[in-house]
């Protein structure tokens, strides 16, 4: 296994591909690595185990060019690269990003892009149980419903040929680092994620700790064990959703409508995420708490009841037994 030791974390890893199907043998793969520990530690792994799979590896970076040291760190990646025999791909941002959103936008059509030019079908990324936990806190703070607190899923279809994959989900930051550490992996130290400036990074270096010292030392491991279970019932949520949604919704009238009779008899759970969907697709914008409730609220309400206007001008009314949407015309 080219001169490294077999430790548990090849172990755990190997065991957790096969049990999840994640990566299969042969399989070609992009690696996003940014010079931080956790994606060393999995290109390392990568490679180690790569004789036991037969997979094809390369490796990915993306220069936001945020930092004045950001072409010294893409070298740096290119250099491992090249000491691993791995083939190097660089994307550099013509303008450096804004905002963290707009700069992991940019950096996953990025990946995309390559992973098609250069015909891999899994892109993996580094993120570990410690970034599952920071995310669903962060998605909490934010309110978000269980969609977003699920956090980062261990896949997730980009195209219909390429997945997203994210093999260290069963790892913690601590973890990685005792990796990098005791392979003597070259860690890039980028200063940005000690800027407290970035949400992200208080979350981690303010209010995990702070919970870990008052509330619960495991709270990393608790939370992304919660992001795990409320995956799975996201899935199940969704596919009652999708067949109570083809019931109940009528989109080739006009005005387009929801059969509330029907959605009526339904669980609550399943009532708000039908009507979030329904908006969703009407109103080309994900609805908020509030405007999903109004809607709700019109499956027992008064013949002629009606909200005021959505975003764009639009009004739900009751016909009964439908629920209209009426358009503003243009």
């Amino acid at each position: 296994m080219q001169g490294h030791p077999w430790t548990p974390l090849h172990a755990t890893l190997h065991r957790g591909l096969k049990a999840r199907s994640l990566l299969p043998p042969y399989t070609s793969i992009l690696v996003a690595v940014s010079g931080g520990q956790d994606s060393l530690c999995l290109a390392r792994l990568l490679l180690d185990l790569q004789p036991k799979w037969q997979w094809q590896l390369a490796i990915a970076h993306c220069d936001h060019r945020w930092r004045n040291d950001s072409a010294a760190n893409a070298h740096h990646v290119h250099q491992l690269a090249e000491s691993w025999h791995l083939p190097y791909y660089q994307s550099t941002a013509a303008t450096p990003p804004n905002t963290e959103a707009t700069a992991r936008t940019w950096r996953y059509e990025c990946l995309l892009q390559t992973a098609q030019d250069i015909g891999a079908t899994a892109i993996v990324t580094g993120h570990t149980a410690s970034d599952r936990a920071e995310t669903l806190l962060y998605n909490l703070m934010r309110g978000s419903g269980m969609d977003g607190l699920q956090a980062l899923q261990w896949e997730r279809s980009l195209t219909p040929t390429i997945r997203l994959v994210r093999p260290l989900l069963q790892f913690q930051r601590s973890q990685t680092a005792q990796f990098c550490q005791e392979h003597g992996l070259p860690v890039w130290d980028d200063a940005t994620n000690r800027d407290r400036h970035y949400r992200r990074n208080r979350i981690r270096l303010e209010l995990l700790p702070y919970l870990q010292t008052h509330f619960n030392p495991q709270v990393e491991t608790t939370l992304a064990q919660t992001a795990e279970i409320l995956q799975a019932e996201v899935a199940y949520l969704d596919a009652e959703t999708t067949c109570l949604y083809a019931q109940v919704v009528q989109t080739t009238t006009t005005p387009v409508r929801l059969d509330r009779t029907a959605l009526k008899l339904a669980p609550l759970a399943l009532q708000r995420r039908v009507c979030r969907r329904f908006l969703q697709e009407q109103l080309l914008t994900a609805p908020n708490f509030e405007q999903i409730e109004k809607l709700v609220a019109l499956l027992h309400a008064p013949n002629r009841t009606q909200t005021d206007p959505y975003p764009g001008g639009a009004i739900a009314r009751v016909e009964h037994p439908w629920i209209h949407l009426d358009q503003r015309e243009p």
